[in-house]
């Protein structure tokens, strides 16, 4: 694809990444008001199109399932990025892998993307994550995260270093 550069304006594509319950959709939403960009959660595309086939809590089945999603994803912030417009990509982004393939496509595109993450004391999150659960606010709630699910992806996370930051930010949420 080709991209221009807009009156010195480039398109952004932030990736937002952060351990369970930071509040990575509520800032992603509250982003994408700011700078009008459109926003791409992982959590309402697994939940429409997998939860009803998850039996049990299976890493790798979930994680392919996750991938295809994100595939699908990236096919459309692709052409949006194309246009100069800004994407917010709240995929998780649980591993420097999954981070460095959208950082990957980005500069292939001619772009930096920014990496934005989000931390906060596992107590914190565990907080929010039950006051998710109860309210079901349909802005933020996708399925129940229930402490197993919790336990089972906090040693899951690995957080991004300096170089990763470089173009990005933390956010003490």
């Amino acid at each position: 694809m080709f991209y221009l550069e807009v009156e010195n304006y480039m398109a952004r594509l932030i990736l937002i990444c952060g351990p369970t319950g930071v509040g990575k959709t509520t800032y992603s939403i509250s982003l994408a008001k700011e700078i009008d960009a459109i926003k791409f959660s992982i959590d309402p595309w697994m939940q429409t199109l997998f939860s009803k086939d998850m039996t049990t809590l299976d890493f790798e089945w979930m994680m392919e399932r996750v991938n295809r999603c994100s595939e699908q994803i990236w096919q459309v912030s692709d052409q949006i990025l194309a246009i100069n417009g800004n994407v917010i990509l709240d995929l998780g982004f649980t591993t420097k892998e999954q981070r460095d393939i959208f950082a990957n496509r980005a500069r292939k595109l001619g772009l930096e993307a920014e990496i934005h993450y989000l931390d906060a004391p596992t107590v914190t999150r565990k907080q929010r994550v039950e006051k998710r659960n109860k309210e079901k606010d349909p802005a933020v709630y996708a399925f129940e995260v229930t402490d197993m699910m919790f336990n089972f992806m906090e040693p899951r996370f690995e957080a991004p270093d300096e170089v990763e930051l470089k173009n990005g930010r933390r956010i003490n949420a």
